[in-house]
């Protein structure tokens, strides 16, 4: 389990088939064989590291479905290691299980924050509400306004600075996590929703007993 703030802005050393080596500081202290990390908010587990650089591997349906298969040697990622047992929980509950990817639509200027609009599936859609958790990358933000196709949020300076999103353009891809909490409620409806019973219909008056 993750919280959506990140850690550092980790570098990819090399991209190969399954595989990628990402150089870092900060999220090494600590680290062992086996720990989670989320890598643009896609939780990956780590094979090997050393004092300058950790190892992962990726499956290809993890490529296919998250934006890793696009990265190349040199480009940036966010990296948060897994939320310890009583830790702070800055951000939101974020498992690390991408949900789709989306695209960045819209980059504009609010005083001094960045304001993006992210285009993403209908089925991601169904879990977005005003004012509720998204995690894009890996990081967690807050949705300000959203329509049946896209929604947008505010980054702010620190963020902007210390994270990828920074960087990010036009036309990018980038992994997109719904809230937990949406998927549960989502669920929990459909499994105890009645539907239309004949006693319904009767008690509203579409039947005469």
């Amino acid at each position: 389990m993750f919280t959506g703030i990140i850690e550092e802005v980790g570098r990819v050393i090399w991209v190969r088939s399954g595989s990628l080596v990402i150089a870092a500081s900060d999220v090494l202290h600590g680290m062992g064989r086996g720990a989670s990390m989320a890598v643009n908010g896609v939780c990956l587990t780590v094979t090997n590291f050393d004092n300058s650089s950790f190892s992962v591997d990726v499956m290809p349906e993890t490529l296919k479905r998250t934006n890793l298969g696009l990265l190349y040697a040199g480009d940036g990622v966010n990296l948060e290691r897994a939320l310890p047992l009583g830790g702070r929980l800055g951000g939101h509950l974020v498992q690390g299980h991408v949900d789709d990817t989306g695209r960045v639509t819209s980059i504009t200027w609010e005083g001094g924050a960045m304001t993006f609009r992210f285009e993403a599936s209908p089925e991601v859609m169904h879990y977005m509400v005003e004012k509720g958790f998204i995690a894009v990358d890996g990081v967690s933000l807050t949705i300000v306004t959203k329509d049946t196709s896209s929604f947008q949020v505010s980054v702010v300076d620190y963020t902007r600075k210390y994270t990828t999103l920074g960087t990010r353009r036009v036309g990018d891809r980038v992994n997109l996590e719904v809230d937990i909490i949406a998927k549960y409620v989502k669920q929990l409806s459909q499994a105890y929703r009645p539907g239309i019973t004949a006693d319904f219909l009767q008690e509203h008056g579409f039947l005469v007993g």
